[in-house]
């Protein structure tokens, strides 16, 4: 069982506080996780990006220049 403060006092949870609160941190890991996709899809794309790019002949500079990098 999952306990909570009440009243400054520590009291456990009922089964369907318990229930609902597992149900949330199932949410938040599907989330996190879809987030963790998302980026690593994101970082993956932009790698072959620029892997194609020099693939075509530019050079880091020009590469960087056109990405507006610094």
């Amino acid at each position: 069982m999952l306990n909570k403060i009440v009243n400054g006092q520590e009291v456990e949870c009922s089964a369907e506080e318990e229930a609902e609160i597992r149900a949330e941190w199932d949410a938040n890991d599907v989330l996190i996780a879809a987030q963790v996709a998302a980026a690593e899809a994101e970082a993956m794309a932009k790698e072959s990006a620029l892997s194609k790019l020099s693939a075509l002949g530019l050079t880091e500079d020009e590469v960087k220049a056109l990405l507006g990098v610094a």
